[in-house]
């Protein structure tokens, strides 16, 4: 008897935590964004073209700045690109994104950066 009050109880609390919150979490999701940590950065990378560095991994994301063509500069978690949204830059379409930059870290498009 105390399992099923149990279970009532739990249930009852997450209903709770949706309803303040106004999500739901999924089985199985990764809910925590990728890391940004430049402690281990690969440095001296070269940027392919222009590229703009932004706050999230997709094209719609707000631009922090620029990284310039040939200009040298460092990718965060130890080079690892992470999935975001879809874009054609550089004469290739991808969806993996590097979080780093020249003079200020952001996101940019893996296909434009030399490393």
């Amino acid at each position: 008897m105390k399992f099923k009050s149990l279970g009532t109880a739990a249930t009852a609390a997450a209903l709770f935590a949706t309803a303040l919150t106004g999500t739901v979490a999924a089985a199985g999701t990764a809910a925590a964004a990728p890391p940004k940590d430049c402690s281990k950065a690969i440095v001296n990378v070269k940027a392919k073209e222009t590229v703009k560095v932004r706050t999230s991994p997709k094209t719609s994301a707000t631009a922090l700045g620029i990284w310039g063509k040939g200009k040298r500069g460092g990718i965060c978690n130890d080079g690892k690109a992470y999935k975001g949204g879809s874009y054609t830059a550089c004469g290739k379409k991808s969806n993996m994104w590097y979080y780093g930059g020249d003079k200020v870290n952001g996101w940019v498009p893996k296909t434009c950066i030399n490393w």
